[in-house]
């Protein structure tokens, strides 16, 4: 695909983070945008209030009738999320229009520019971010499609056009994201796999197929690229790569981790470069997620220096160990955390940070196959908490499936354990005020977020 040739664009579903994304870089590069979604939500808002053309309701007579007649300058992208009866997805496909999927479009982006392409079944998000946030910080100039909300610029789309040009070819940082292979659309010039657990079973079948699918993404890296491997996945590259971890077992570590003023401090080694970097945000994983960042921006030629100082004032991800409530005697933290490794990382760092504090944390398992595919390591990763408020499980995209439900769950877990619904949440957040409450889940467990802000004001 030439997007040089393409006036208009359409979005079926523009409201999602990763498609509203790409709109608004369609929109930089001069195209055209109209598009649908089934609810307004905050980034359509944006959306509108920057001139996108958006309807809220199926209805033909709303595309742009340069799609069907002048099919060689417009493009129609969709997202899966959106039904197969949708009557504007079945109206083109009869007419015959070529649908692209968003992953598609990072594919045709990645192929004209200097592409830095982060995958992981967990820290992609935050470590794209991080990413992002450096070269801005550091007057790089680049564009980012992230998978989240950037704290520090309260968005998941950068274009940056008004620093240094560092390559020949455009900077463009992407998650790269591993549902349904969708990262193989990639071509990167710098690929990083932060990550390659199990997961995502109903679309992969078997774990091995997982690691498997990590393999061929990093296969997809320019053959003169970079691949930025965590130590512990064995991931074989024909080019360059580097391993990173913890000191002594890499060419880039990390070691003497320690936390002072609650913020999480650690040296940094790679090749004659020697860095103590104090994170901007919490956790263990978080170490090594910049430990990924630092490598990724020195390829790009940005001062290790530099790459500290931004590190320092990255303030994360929207619902990425987000701090919701942050007193002396409150603290209520929010986190995307659904698979038991990420469940088990963020709760061991909340207890290294607040060790005399009693722990209590509310989660929304989501999926019924993740649930059931995961029981056990979900069991113990909630154990870790000193006491569990569980909720229903979130369906997203699934049906249920017999006999899954928290209750089979519950039954697992070896401490205290309550099964809640989110009023029940609110009211016993009121009654009993817990000085440290972490919320945990990829579910609509955010609709929690502001009520509960409300009652610890």
């Amino acid at each position: 695909m030439n997007l040089n040739n393409i006036k208009i664009a359409y979005f079926i579903g523009i409201g999602g983070i990763g498609m509203s994304a790409i709109a608004r870089y369609f929109k930089a590069i001069g195209i055209e945008i109209f598009g649908y979604d089934k609810t307004e939500n905050d980034f359509t808002k944006v959306l509108s209030s920057e001139g996108f053309k958006i309807h809220y309701y199926e209805d033909i007579s709303a595309i742009p009738k340069e799609i069907v007649e002048q099919p060689e300058s417009t493009v129609v992208i969709f997202t899966p999320a959106i039904p197969k009866d949708n009557t504007e997805l079945v109206y083109l496909k009869n007419k015959g229009i070529k649908l692209h999927k968003r992953a598609e479009i990072l594919g045709a982006i990645s192929r004209n520019s200097y592409t830095i392409a982060v995958a992981g079944t967990h820290g992609k998000t935050t470590t794209s971010a991080m990413i992002a946030h450096i070269l801005n910080e550091c007057g790089v100039n680049f564009t980012a499609f992230l998978g989240g909300i950037s704290t520090n610029i309260n968005s998941n789309y950068i274009h940056k056009i008004d620093g240094l040009e560092i390559f020949d070819l455009p900077i463009t940082v992407v998650e790269a994201d591993e549902y349904d292979h969708s990262f193989l659309q990639l071509s990167p010039n710098i690929s990083i796999v932060t990550s390659a657990d199990a997961d995502h079973l109903d679309i992969y079948g078997e774990a091995d197929e997982v690691k498997k699918s990590f393999q061929d993404f990093v296969n997809c890296t320019n053959s003169n690229g970079l691949a930025i491997v965590q130590e512990s996945l064995d991931l074989k590259f024909k080019g360059k790569r580097i391993l990173y971890g913890k000191a002594n077992s890499t060419e880039a570590n990390y070691s003497n981790i320690c936390i002072v003023n609650h913020q999480f401090v650690f040296d940094f080694k790679f090749n004659n470069i020697h860095q103590i970097v104090i994170n901007g945000i919490p956790g263990f994983h978080n170490i090594e997620n910049s430990t990924a960042a630092i490598i990724a921006c020195l390829q790009c030629n940005v001062p290790m220096q530099n790459i500290a100082t931004a590190l320092n004032n990255f303030k994360g991800v929207k619902r990425r160990f987000e701090y919701v409530v942050n007193t002396d005697k409150y603290v209520v933290i929010d986190d995307y955390a659904h698979h038991p490794t990420e469940l088990t990382a963020c709760i061991n760092s909340v207890k290294k940070l607040y060790p005399d504090k009693k722990l209590i944390g509310v989660f929304q398992p989501h999926l019924y196959s993740r649930t059931r595919d995961f029981v056990d390591d979900f069991a113990i990763a909630l154990d870790l908490l000193d006491e569990c408020w569980l909720l229903d499980i979130y369906p997203a995209r699934e049906q249920p499936i017999e006999g899954i439900n928290s209750e089979y769950l519950a039954i697992k877990m070896n401490s205290k354990v309550r099964l809640m619904s989110k009023p029940n949440v609110l009211t016993n957040i009121e009654e009993e005020k817990p000085e440290l409450l972490l919320i945990l889940g990829a579910g609509d467990i955010d609709q929690l977020i502001k009520p509960i802000r409300n009652l610890y004001a």
